[in-house]
């Protein structure tokens, strides 16, 4: 009983260090999304841009939208704007999410760096940020014209995700219209 207590250490180490190495190769912003497949939540928030103005689900049908989680508060959203502001003068429709943020930072940031979006909504409570499992900002959705998520992105977009993750698959859906 003795010797096989000195070994338990050891033996502990060993099975970490094989957890820990099969982990290696995971990417860590590759989070599955139950709701690939499956439609864009319904909501009834206000635009950011009008406290007096709801949108819903049915704004972002009718073609390819990206739909971008981003907020003030988040500095990855100011690493990742300006490809947003590329994508869209190269006519990709951008629907932006602007998460549990306050009204007018989030205006005046838009005015400063940029508006690449069509609309943005206004997720204050972050309510609809819950129905699609967002982990914080920057998230982006990608979904097809009937409103369906094709794809969903944790983290920043830069021209390498783009290329690797969005291009192919924006311009599949966009023939497909």
């Amino acid at each position: 009983m003795g010797r096989l207590t000195l070994f338990l250490p050891v033996v502990f180490f060993l099975g970490l260090t094989v957890i820990l190495l099969l982990g290696l190769d995971k990417d860590p912003t590759d989070l599955p999304s139950a709701l690939i497949g499956e439609p864009f939540p319904e909501f009834d928030l206000y635009y950011l841009a009008s406290e007096k103005e709801k949108v819903g689900r049915t704004a972002l049908l009718g073609e390819t939208t990206l739909v971008n989680v981003w907020a003030t508060w988040c500095y990855a959203c100011r690493i990742e704007h300006a490809i947003l502001n590329q994508l869209s003068e190269q006519g990709v429709r951008i629907v932006g999410l602007n998460y549990k943020d306050n009204r007018q930072e989030a205006l005046k940031w838009l005015q400063q760096r940029g508006d690449p979006y069509d609309f943005s909504i206004f997720d204050v409570d972050g309510l609809l940020g819950i129905d699609l499992g967002v982990y914080g900002a920057p998230e982006t959705f990608l979904l097809d014209a009937d409103g369906i998520i094709q794809h969903r992105r944790v983290g920043v977009i830069d021209e390498r995700v783009w290329a690797a993750e969005f291009e192919q698959k924006v311009r599949q859906l966009g023939a497909s219209q």
